[in-house]
């Protein structure tokens, strides 16, 4: 598998340099769980990044990310809506349940993996008002959503008017929130529409994106940040060195790193898609691809040392990263311009 040209995933994707040298520096005594200096840096550099006050705290995985922020939102007796094919329903092996302490997912449609308010309302006007049904606490989306399409700041604009007018948290999904961002122009504010306030909270993703072990719940109201603290000790997921979390994601938001390295992706992405053709399920607007593809055009890209995961019966998904080689990119694009 070390020698195959990886389509398979960003999460197989190498640690960025700049994280690998961050986390070296970071490697000598300071206090203890977030009580050191980069930990206490967070709230700062992400309000900075946003464009507005917010308070952000590390853990070690997207799944504690997204589970910690629904959580403030969402109590045991409600639920969330997402799509059907949402991360949180289909990938993360009931830990919502968990961690929310029974809380429901309140399944909804969507082309793209994306939520509407239409969507979401077919779902919830037909709750009764009463005690005897699930009451929707909360939304969650992905941004890009697990079909790589990115919400726009329009289509985000009116998911947070909606939530706003139904009384309703708005909890985003980020694990390619950098790639997203890229495609949008490469503002942050603009793809989690921060500063015009439709998103509470975001889980900032970086492992996909050259992390090695540190993602980010970033907190839109900051008093919320105390509950999370709470729940992030209660889960086993407060670090005795946070320090070296901390240092992961302050390197990748220097330089704009988490930024370029998105670009990169999505640029050999957008490669790849300009020899898709017809084959393409979805637009690409991140750094996944679903292509049409029968058992033998897969089989026969293998055999040219491509990894890859098949999509059902006739199709394949294809995720380029950070690290992704042009030539590898080109080698693909012209393998399946060829079939």
């Amino acid at each position: 598998m070390s020698t195959a040209r990886l389509f398979l995933s960003d999460n197989a994707a190498p640690v960025h340099p700049a994280v690998w040298e961050a986390m070296r520096k970071a490697d000598h005594a300071d206090n203890p769980y977030d009580g050191d200096a980069l930990s206490a840096e967070l709230d700062a550099r992400f309000s900075a990044l946003f464009g507005r006050e917010c308070a952000a705290l590390w853990v070690a995985t997207g799944t504690a990310a997204n589970c910690l922020a629904l959580a403030t939102m969402c109590a045991p007796h409600g639920g969330v809506v997402c799509h059907r094919e949402a991360h949180i329903e289909v990938d993360e092996g009931g830990a919502p349940g968990f961690f929310l302490h029974g809380a429901k997912l309140m399944l909804a449609d969507g082309e793209g993996a994306k939520l509407t308010p239409q969507g979401v309302a077919a779902v919830i006007d037909p709750v009764r008002n009463d005690v005897h049904q699930v009451q929707p606490h909360a939304l969650a989306i992905t941004q890009a959503s697990e079909y790589g399409r990115s919400y726009s700041p329009q289509e985000l604009a009116a998911l947070g008017a909606f939530a706003k007018e139904r009384r309703l948290g708005l909890h985003m999904d980020g694990a390619r929130f950098a790639n997203a961002a890229a495609f949008l122009g490469g503002s942050a504010e603009q793809a989690a529409r921060a500063a015009a306030g439709p998103v509470d909270s975001l889980a900032f993703g970086f492992i996909k994106n050259g992390g090695m072990g540190a993602e980010a719940v970033v907190l839109f109201d900051p008093e919320a940040a105390s509950q999370v603290r709470y729940r992030r000790k209660r889960a086993g997921h407060l670090q005795c060195k946070g320090r070296y979390l901390a240092a992961q994601i302050i390197a990748m938001l220097d330089n704009d790193v988490w930024l370029a390295n998105a670009a990169h992706a999505n640029a050999a992405a957008a490669e790849i898609a300009s020899a898709c053709g017809e084959r393409l399920m979805h637009p690409v607007e991140a750094n996944e691809l679903f292509v049409r593809l029968t058992a033998a055009e897969r089989a026969m890209l293998r055999t040219e040392g491509f990894a890859f995961y098949d999509w059902g019966a006739d199709a394949a998904r294809f995720v380029t990263a950070w690290s992704t080689k042009d030539a590898d990119a080109s080698a693909l694009a012209k393998a399946i311009a060829a079939l």
